[in-house]
């Protein structure tokens, strides 16, 4: 099997920055074509500015993709410019911190619309697409793919990012139960649960927090964080015509960081 998407077209949320930026950069090198989408405007004007050379294969969306219209204009959009659409890369995530104990925090509540509600309505749209673009499609095989990718939050206690880490838990949820139920329409749907990803954001918390870049490593047993670039590779995995048969999976990218109890280092 082809790890190749070259002339496939994808959608990528969160383009503007950090992981899904790399994402989506990482999919234009690797031939596709790529519908960057973005809450952030300028963010997105900037980024792409230096990818000239392949215009034929970029365009960008701004919309809040949490409303239904939005997400309709998305879909209008990259069939316009590319006729169909073939990979979905929910990348856009949401991070912020919640009180546990102070009943007006509504962090839990906006972060579950943000990154659980968004990429469910943008999934459901993409899949009635994917179903009528192969309508007429007798052959077997994938019609279509969808990643999400979610962070290891998900899979640990994190109080003070209590709401971060339950929409991360649900949207894990969400890929399996996707998977199951888009399957009789020959449509994968799979996840990629993120550790600690050099990118921007990342590099900017880490400077006001000097001493936790060693202590991610110390707990980290490859021993580094990941780059942005790996990321695109798994995406483009799962988005390939090599995870064929794979579908429903949450692929773990975190050097090893979750298989590690945090008791253990310390006592050694």
């Amino acid at each position: 099997m082809s790890f190749s998407i070259k002339g496939r077209t994808a959608i990528v949320t969160g383009a503007g920055n950090g992981i899904g930026l790399a994402v989506a950069r990482h999919f234009v090198r690797a031939g596709a074509n790529v519908m960057f989408a973005d809450i952030d405007e300028a963010a997105l004007e900037r980024e792409i500015a230096d990818l000239s050379a392949d215009a034929d294969h970029v365009r960008m969306f701004t919309g809040d993709l949490r409303q239904k219209l939005s997400i309709a204009n998305l879909v209008s959009a990259t069939v316009d410019a590319f006729d169909r659409v073939d990979i979905l890369v929910n990348a856009a995530r949401h991070v912020t911190g919640t009180v546990p104990l102070d009943a007006e925090d509504n962090s839990v509540e906006e972060l579950m619309q943000q990154n659980l509600m968004m990429p469910l309505r943008l999934s459901q749209a993409i899949a009635r697409r994917f179903v009528k673009q192969n309508a007429p499609n007798v052959e077997e095989g994938p019609i279509g793919s969808i990643v999400n990718l979610s962070s290891i939050s998900g899979q640990r206690a994190h109080p003070d990012l209590m709401g971060f880490s339950i929409s991360n838990a649900a949207l894990d949820q969400m890929t399996r139960s996707m998977a199951v139920a888009l399957a009789p329409q020959r449509i994968r749907v799979n996840g990629v649960s993120v550790g600690s990803v050099l990118s921007a954001s990342l590099l900017g918390w880490m400077r006001d927090h000097e001493s936790a870049r060693g202590a991610i490593i110390d707990a980290t047993p490859l021993g580094r964080l990941a780059n942005a670039s790996e990321v695109g590779d798994t995406a483009q995995y799962l988005a390939s015509d090599a995870s064929g048969f794979v579908t429903g999976q949450i692929v773990t990218l975190d050097g090893g960081r979750t298989l590690v109890d945090p008791a253990a280092i310390a006592v050694h």
